[in-house]
């Protein structure tokens, strides 16, 4: 992720909101595509302070109403009724009850995970799209919460109980807002047994299956099924009641990324996909914070070659001022040469499928 730079100087994060220095209010020119200090232009709408761009915007409707949004959008000679949403915020169909205490919060959470991952699709030339532009497999999210069952009022019960589950079907993620609770996430995490849990992990994760929907069904099933494994035998009902009854397979860490991903073929993508994505996201970090220097690439295969070299020269060293802190690795330090096989499929099934948003 990179770094930006307010009008005053001051350094600006892609979750700024305002200028901490010049307290400027800041936000994303969908026009110059960077975080730039925002000046009123004196009719409701703002002008963006970029030398080279100066383009007349207004704030996303989520970003001036809830301010869980950071971006604008382009004042095109629509009416400025503050009602236009920006692109990243269109492709939300569900938010959280927001007369719910703490909800408004979850949101914002839930939002800022969404513009990072969408930035990410967006720097590596992924495609997706939202319904009214006819994409192939429109992209949509609901952030939805579990609705409890209310007590029994004398003998009659009113309602029905709801549990959400996170995940995708025919390009809608679902994210249960539970998991923007920091808690409630930690104590999945531990009872799971899992090495991380994150907010952005599950829109990573679900981005997977996502893809495999949109770039691999029916396009690139045979080369997918060498690699991952047969996704149709055993089904997935019945790879989940499997999992969930005998646990991941033995030694799973030798041939997986985790032992989540050894539940089905799909599930071994989504995983995989994630990890690719976070490894990106970090070394993206790295290189415009200089924490690593950026090597020359030549081909696919150098450049694949060249991130999991830095990522583990990257996790070592992270690793090390996590341990020195008390807390867990942060990275994984190497992978197995089977991780790396699917992780070679993903980065080309990525590379043929670049086009420009």
């Amino acid at each position: 992720m990179k770094t930006f730079h307010c009008s005053c100087g001051n350094k600006l994060f892609f979750e700024n909101s305002f200028c901490l220095s010049c307290h400027r209010e800041v936000g994303w020119c969908p026009v110059c595509k960077g975080m730039h200090a925002m000046e009123p232009d004196g009719s409701g709408g703002y002008t963006c302070t970029n030398t080279t761009c100066k383009a007349s915007l207004e704030k996303c409707y989520n970003y001036a109403t809830y301010n869980v949004c950071n971006r604008m959008v382009q004042n095109m000679g629509q009416e400025q009724n503050g009602q236009n949403l920006c692109s990243y915020c269109k492709l939300t169909d569900t938010i959280p009850d927001l007369s719910v205490n703490g909800n408004l919060q979850k949101w914002y959470h839930l939002e800022v995970a969404k513009r990072r991952l969408l930035y990410l699709l967006e720097f590596l030339g992924l495609p997706f799209g939202a319904r009214n532009e006819q994409f192939e497999l429109p992209l949509s999210f609901d952030f939805k919460e579990d609705i409890k069952k209310p007590p029994i009022v004398g003998w009659i019960g009113i309602g029905k109980e709801e549990k959400v589950y996170t995940g995708h079907a025919d390009g809608k993620i679902t994210i249960n807002i539970q998991e923007a609770d920091p808690v409630e996430r930690e104590k999945l995490r531990v009872q799971l047994g899992e090495t991380q849990r994150t907010l952005i992990g599950h829109f990573r994760h679900e981005i997977g299956h996502y893809y495999w929907q949109l770039l691999v069904q029916g396009k690139d099933e045979e080369a997918y099924k060498a690699i991952f494994g047969d996704h149709e035998n055993p089904t997935y009902s019945e790879a989940l009641n499997n999992y969930y009854q005998n646990g991941p397979k033995a030694n799973w860490n030798k041939s997986y990324i985790s032992a989540y991903a050894t539940m089905h073929s799909w599930e071994d993508f989504a995983e995989t996909w994630g990890t690719y994505l976070d490894m990106v996201a970090v070394l993206d970090t790295a290189d415009n914070t200089e924490l690593l220097e950026m090597p020359g690439l030549d081909s696919e295969e150098t450049q694949l070659e060249a991130m999991l070299t830095r990522y583990a020269d990257l996790s070592l060293k992270v690793n090390e001022v996590n341990r020195s802190l008390g807390l867990p690795d942060l990275l994984p330090e190497t992978f197995s040469d089977p991780v790396v096989e699917k992780l070679t499929y993903i980065h080309h099934l990525i590379k043929r499928n670049q086009t420009q948003n």
